[in-house]
């Protein structure tokens, strides 16, 4: 009698590779029709947190400030140099986004731009070349302006409209070249950050709360309805969510902090409780109750919403969490922070410029956690750790992005091959240099690939290939099984 031996190795079809985004990488803010965008306006500095909050006092540019997005790392004009490095580590997929007011510039266009058009097309056509599978964002912290100013960002039903025309074009202008979708990154970011993930500006005057879970709505929705889109234009279109991830742990063994650290996990599985399932679950309802917050539901949002639910989850995961209930406990672990947060005393903190707790098991749970809840396919599509990396004589020695990657690879595998986790693929995120989104700085580097262009865009702007470059394209090459 033959028994069947478990397989300890990644599956064949694995989707190596890695993660970018338009708003980070390309520049080029003013060419070729691009209208400008939410991120345009998010400077470098000390107001950069405030207004990605939708803290704004104003939708215009100041001359003091910096702002990052205009420049980043020329991705616009280098895209082929770009991946045919990609290439070079074996890349079997490339995440990356499309710039929403390249495609209409004011949001609301009567018809695309088709330089913005004919611009992806060819981004498509260069992965393609190389046997490499576009992974595409539909807006990554990505909102024309226009809508901010005319309709709130996503606060706007208004928004939900220009949005269904701006999947529409691209689904069927990008069919047969893109087969992987997700709809908006991290879609839960916007709880905290109202601007740079709804385009949202916090009214003093309104209820915070109930402005963002309008947008929310409206968001939602609009995910429903690129996989209805998606789904109509062709069925082999794979249509999947992207949450900021990181399962939550509780600070004592005390029932409250059990809790805590329960609801906080809940706060991000909501999003995808409602794309899976196809309506808002009843924990969520009850909260509106309480908070007096009515859905506004229109039209057929209820159908769309169970009618056209994702086929993947994807996500984000840099580390887990850690809550406490007790005030008293809170405060005295905040001390000496530059943000008030609890440190996991089981983890260990990167000495960099940074502080970063790097926790690759915590992986491993957040995907469980994940397949349990749901049992659909799963994606890790933004995975990495960013420093001060150093060219010298043209390399960077960058052992830390090694240890890092080679320690969440390792979950990864244990996840698929012990827990039986439907893992479909991995993007690192970053593979290329680009502009920080928590920072708006170059200097804190995630990639496989150093890009020579500092914090106000000076540099030649020239790739050199990093220690961790040949490092991955080994591990891409073995499909995960030399990690060195």
């Amino acid at each position: 009698m033959n028994q069947k031996v478990a397989s300890y190795q990644f599956p064949e079809t694995f989707l190596w590779g890695g993660a970018i985004a338009a708003n980070q990488s390309e520049g080029a803010f003013n060419k070729d029709g691009r209208g400008l965008g939410n991120i345009d306006l998010i400077p470098q500095g000390a107001h950069r947190w405030p207004i990605m909050m939708g803290e704004l006092d104003s939708l215009e540019f100041k001359e003091e400030c910096h702002y990052p997005s205009r420049h980043g790392i020329d991705f616009y004009n280098r895209y082929k140099e770009d991946i045919a490095l990609l290439a070079e580590m074996g890349f079997k997929v490339f995440r990356m986004s499309i710039s929403w007011s390249r495609i209409f510039p004011n949001g609301d266009d009567d018809m695309p731009n088709e330089a913005g058009i004919h611009f992806y097309e060819n981004v498509f056509k260069e992965c393609r070349k190389y046997g490499i599978e576009p992974l595409v964002t539909i807006s990554h912290y990505d909102i024309p302006l226009n809508l901010v100013k005319k309709y709130n960002g996503w606060e706007g039903r208004e928004t939900l409209l220009c949005f269904k025309k701006y999947v529409s074009v691209i689904l069927k202008r990008y069919k047969g070249l893109v087969n992987y979708w997700l709809t908006l990154n991290e879609i839960n970011a916007i709880t905290h950050l109202a601007f740079l993930a709804g385009g949202v500006v916090l009214d003093k005057k309104k209820d915070k709360n109930i402005q963002i879970y309008k947008a929310i709505h409206h968001q939602l929705v609009g995910c429903a309805w690129v996989a209805k889109i998606a789904h109509e234009i062709d069925y082999e279109n794979k249509v999947g969510c992207m949450i900021a991830a990181g399962v939550t742990y509780p600070y004592r063994c005390a029932p409250e902090d059990i809790w805590l650290a329960y609801e906080t996990d809940r706060e991000k599985f909501f999003f995808s409780d409602v794309m899976v399932h196809g309506k808002y679950p009843e924990y969520k309802i009850k909260e509106f109750e309480r908070n007096g917050f009515t859905i506004p539901f229109k039209e057929n949002d209820k159908e769309i919403l169970l009618e056209n639910t994702i086929d993947f989850i994807s996500f984000s995961y840099y580390s887990s969490r850690l809550v406490c209930a007790d005030s008293d406990i809170i405060v005295e672990q905040a001390k000496g922070n530059v943000f008030p947060t609890l440190k996991n005393p089981y983890l260990k903190e990167k000495d960099s410029a940074w502080k970063h707790q790097m926790d690759a098991q915590g992986l491993r749970t957040t995907l469980n956690m994940f397949y349990d809840r749901y049992q659909k396919p799963l994606f890790i599509v933004e995975n990495g750790v960013g420093g001060i990396d150093t060219l010298e004589n043209g390399e960077v020695h960058d052992e830390y992005h090694i240890h890092y990657m080679r320690e969440h690879i390792k979950a990864m595998k244990n996840a698929i091959t012990i827990d039986g986790v439907d893992l479909m693929g991995y993007t690192p995120w970053g593979c290329i240099d680009l502009v920080s989104a928590s920072t708006g700085q170059m200097k804190k580097r995630y990639g496989f690939i150093y890009v020579d262009v500092d914090d106000f865009g000076k540099g030649t702007y020239n790739r050199y290939r990093k220690d961790s470059f040949y490092w991955y394209k080994n591990v891409i090459d073995s499909n995960g099984e030399i990690l060195g």
